[in-house]
């Protein structure tokens, strides 16, 4: 077992984030790359970037948003309990350089989580992080304290306002492109939509982009193949050749088209799941 040492609920319980006992995992651990976790006997394998790693703890931190049974089932794991199964690292590292100018590193939603180990990478190889996060509302922001410790400067925006600056990250991205500094790179994980408006922002600007397409991926082995991306024309596995891709060359209506694949069996899953876990019973009787 992977004991999951500390558990904490973000977002109004609809982020969940786990630290997890698995030192061998946090020796080798780089930022960008994944684990695969396993509930128990008859869980699905789940593919989740890390958000950090700490050898010295020999811990592994991972965090996820509750959508279908498989997360619904890791959210269920108390701390002190933990994960059946736990493989990685897997997937290509981040690159990671010394840059002259500017690392802009945007992350919106649960992307947050994925950008969070980059920018500590991009800031202790020498880098100027500035860091653009972003949430529908102030609710359902997380890691802030995390992404401002890991930045040089870090920004904030939500949709309604009601935290940080009023709208999206590509406003705050736009005024840095435009900006008196120089920005080398730009690093990128969230909503597909949110990618997308970056790539096409950036690629105005000639800046070079990395965005994570993680969100497609199922077996997380390169052996099922649904994890398939266009890449400048070439058919690429996120999982074995990624999961992070140039940006500009991504096909992006094939990306978002397939990353909706399987919603109505996940629909489905999940709406059983509800029905007949006993932690779900748990809960009801909790609420009477």
């Amino acid at each position: 077992m992977y004991k999951i040492v500390t558990r904490r609920e973000m977002a109004q319980g609809t982020v969940v984030l786990n630290e997890i006992e698995a030192p061998l995992i946090a020796q080798k651990a780089k930022p960008g790359q994944f684990v695969i976790l396993r509930a128990d006997e008859t869980g699905e394998r789940i593919p989740l970037t890390m958000a950090a790693a700490d050898p010295a703890k020999g811990t592994v931190t991972i965090i996820y948003q509750v959508v279908g049974k498989s997360t619904k089932r890791f959210r269920d794991i108390p701390e002190g309990e933990g994960y059946l199964d736990l493989v990685g690292p897997l997937g290509s590292p981040t690159h990671i350089e010394k840059h002259p100018g500017l690392v802009l590193v945007v992350g919106g939603g649960t992307g947050v989580a994925v950008v969070h180990n980059i920018a500590r990478g991009m800031k202790a190889a020498g880098n100027k992080v500035v860091s653009i996060i972003g949430a529908r509302t102030k609710d359902l922001l997380i890691l802030e304290d995390m992404m401002a410790a890991a930045s040089d400067k870090l920004e904030v925006c939500t949709d309604d306002g009601s935290y940080g600056h009023h709208g999206f990250v590509t406003n705050i991205l736009k005024q840095y492109l435009e900006g008196p500094d120089k920005v080398s790179e730009v690093v990128c994980a969230g909503p597909a939509p949110m990618m997308r408006f970056v790539a096409k922002m950036t690629a105005e600007y000639n800046v070079p982009t990395l965005v994570s397409l993680n969100a497609i991926m199922i077996d997380a082995t390169g052996m099922c193949g649904c994890c398939r991306v266009s890449i400048g024309g070439e058919t690429k596995f996120t999982c074995v050749d990624g999961p992070e891709f140039d940006a500009h060359k991504v096909d992006w209506d094939e990306f978002m088209q397939r990353l909706t694949a399987y919603k109505p069996q996940e629909f489905i899953s999940a709406e059983r799941y509800d029905a007949h876990h006993p932690c779900k019973i748990n809960r009801d009787h909790d609420k009477a």
